[in-house]
């Protein structure tokens, strides 16, 4: 008689074991919302033991917490990756924007979901605003390199047009249009919008 040797179970690094329990926190909101996601049941569709699911996450908002921190990490690394590879103001616009929208269409309902907790929403406060505030510095610093505006107007403008990214991430999440349209409309709108708020300047973008 053969017998079969009993399969050996992956012994996975501290951070891989961290990925896998975010990953699958991620996969239930996706599929099943918000509420199904508890330490119990992540750890049973992970195969791990509770306990160890708490070694990494004391408590289900930390987890959550940590899930949502993710995406926007994420975001923000690719986006600084794309601002650098840009050559130009519009290919800053083009490149950003569309990262921006991929990710709304793609993540933009595991966002919303952690968002919707309160608790989550609420440890996320701070992180949140300081990653607006270096995101709204960075663009005001482009905006007056392109286009030569005081910095009041600058600052506006980017607030402003910041809301129209904003506008056309949800209309893309909601399916009403797709990605690379969508890109094009802001690039044409918040381009020529800025280049009307001081015509007499020459265009640096």
């Amino acid at each position: 008689m053969t017998l079969v040797e009993p399969r050996k179970r992956t012994r996975l690094s501290p951070e891989a074991r961290r990925e896998q329990i975010l990953d699958e926190a991620a996969r239930l909101i996706l599929e099943e919302g918000l509420y199904a996601v508890s330490m119990e049941r992540v750890a049973r569709d992970v195969g791990i033991s509770k306990g160890l699911v708490y070694n990494y996450f004391p408590t289900r908002d930390a987890l959550l917490t940590a899930l949502l921190s993710r995406e926007q990490a994420e975001l923000r690394d690719r986006g600084m990756a794309s601002a650098l590879e840009a050559g130009s103001y519009t290919d800053l616009i083009r490149q950003t924007t569309r990262l921006y929208l991929e990710q709304t269409r793609d993540r933009g309902a595991l966002v919303a979901a952690l968002l919707s907790d309160p608790s989550v929403a609420k440890l996320m406060e701070a992180e949140s605003r300081a990653d607006r505030e270096r995101m709204v510095r960075y663009f005001v610093r482009a905006t007056r390199r392109a286009y030569d505006l005081p910095l009041p107007l600058a600052i506006a403008a980017v607030e402003m047009l910041s809301a129209l990214t904003d506008r056309a991430g949800k209309l893309v999440a909601e399916g009403l249009m797709d990605v690379d349209p969508a890109t094009e409309m802001c690039v044409e709108l918040i381009t020529g919008g800025l280049a009307g708020l001081n015509p007499d300047r020459p265009l640096k973008a």
